[in-house]
């Protein structure tokens, strides 16, 4: 039965002359992968550019569980895009995002709270004009609230530490490596209080966000399984310098 739902564009990848393979995030099956065959003519309703990273469809397919590749039967934008393909720091961003997405979300079944989430969170990107310096920290810490491994921040007290093995604050270090001093620990308990409406209220130097962002991929890296090296970092970090 074909089935009309919201889906976030992961990654792409050219299959052939007319074909593309896509990796969407969808609101109602969670992570699926499409055989996407593109029409020869510019008149087509498919196009190519709905599949470029991190953008906003609304697509028809009939999902069946035992095929590897679903076959899509429509697509149209659900959000087009003003900004984001246009301005070199929000499109570094959103690839890195889309990136990281396509690591963090492999095994991801249907979960439209974590669809919502990604999927505003995106728009508000798209329609800032300023103050999103801080938006790929605070994304990638609210994440976790999805993903399981949030830690209580009502345990926060001055001066603690943060494992990130076991999401936790700690008054003593752990036996481990992987854990944060009180001063960092307090930076990253402070960002994920924030959300994107109040980020900006957190001033950082170039430095120090890049700090704060090799943390957040350490702490996924603890968290999910077989998280590689991401491409896209390199570029990310270069923004804001000073």
């Amino acid at each position: 039965m074909l089935i009309k739902t919201p889906a976030i564009v992961l990654h792409s990848l050219k299959y052939g002359e007319t074909r593309l393979i896509v990796d969407m995030f969808t609101r109602s099956h969670g992570r699926l992968s499409f055989i996407v065959s593109l029409p020869k003519s510019a008149k087509g309703k498919i196009k190519k550019q709905f599949f470029q990273p991190l953008t906003l469809l609304e697509i028809e397919t009939d999902v069946r569980p035992r095929l590897q590749l679903q076959k899509l039967s429509d697509a149209r934008l659900l959000h087009p895009f003003t900004t984001i393909p246009f301005d070199s720091r929000k499109l570094a961003i959103s690839l890195f995002i889309s990136e990281f997405l396509y690591y963090a979300l492999r095994a991801e079944q249907q979960n439209a709270q974590l669809f919502d989430y990604v999927c505003d969170s995106v728009q508000w990107l798209d329609e800032q004009s300023a103050s999103y310096a801080n938006f790929h920290l605070v994304f990638l810490m609210r994440l976790s609230r999805f993903l399981g491994f949030y830690p209580n921040l009502e345990d926060y007290s001055a001066g603690d530490y943060f494992d990130l093995r076991e999401s936790m604050f700690l008054s003593q270090p752990p036996v481990h490596r992987d854990f944060l001093q009180p001063q960092e620990a307090e930076k990253v308990q402070l960002m994920m209080r924030m959300d994107y409406s109040t980020m900006h209220l957190f001033q950082m130097s170039h430095n120090e966000r890049n700090r704060l962002l090799e943390v957040a991929l350490v702490y996924y890296r603890l968290h999910l399984p077989d998280f590689p090296e991401m491409k896209s970092i390199g570029i990310l970090q270069e923004l804001y310098a000073e």
